[in-house]
């Protein structure tokens, strides 16, 4: 199904992996992921987020974001089944994975793109979603049209071309979600 067909192009395929693939990749990267929490530093004092991170890679890649720097860890068997699976799907190539784990409605990510140079600009993000449906929107960054889909267990969100440079997008809270979610993004990192 297609959310946005114009400056960009964003898809999504609400059974990318089946529900016994979905289940047991939750129970084995909620455990085996190296998770860790960011740090913000807002009016000169730090805040640790509640959102967990981590960071996968075909090398030891250094990605900053949010006056942050992680260093991209060696596959685990997981994300490499989730990669290849993937690659084969979209028949595109993928070298790193930004991993978030949300404990509920209430960790949240407020309006971005992901445009840091050191990804690859206009190559595909590929977002893998596992545990609670969350709503998530895009907002057009000249025009504010908002677009919105519910990203279902096992679903697959892929944002291309030119979307990071006109949209930005957000999970927003919820306080009626009360379990966990998480959430892959697949990126092609400049080595």
């Amino acid at each position: 199904m297609q959310i946005i067909t114009f400056d960009g192009c964003v898809e999504y395929f609400p059974e990318f992996l089946t529900r016994q693939n979905s289940e047991s990749y939750f129970k084995a990267l909620e455990n085996s992921i190296d998770w860790s929490a960011d740090q913000l530093k807002m009016s000169g004092k730090t805040h640790t987020l509640n959102r967990r991170v981590a960071w996968y890679g075909d090398a030891a890649y250094a990605y900053r974001y949010s006056q942050s720097t992680k260093i991209a860890l060696p596959w685990t068997p997981e994300l490499m089944q989730i990669k290849a699976h993937l690659q084969t799907f979209t028949g595109e190539a993928f070298n790193s994975c930004l991993l978030n784990y949300y404990h509920h409605g209430s960790d949240s990510m407020g309006w971005h793109a992901d445009n840091e140079k050191t990804m690859t600009s206009g190559a595909t993000i590929a977002s893998v979603s596992l545990g609670a449906e969350r709503p998530f929107k895009f907002k057009h960054k000249q025009s504010n049209e908002i677009r919105s889909i519910l990203l279902e267990h096992g679903s697959l969100l892929l944002m291309q071309g030119d979307t990071q440079q006109y949209w930005k997008h957000s999970l927003p809270a919820s306080k009626k979600i009360s379990s966990p979610r998480i959430n892959l993004t697949f990126r092609l990192f400049n080595a």
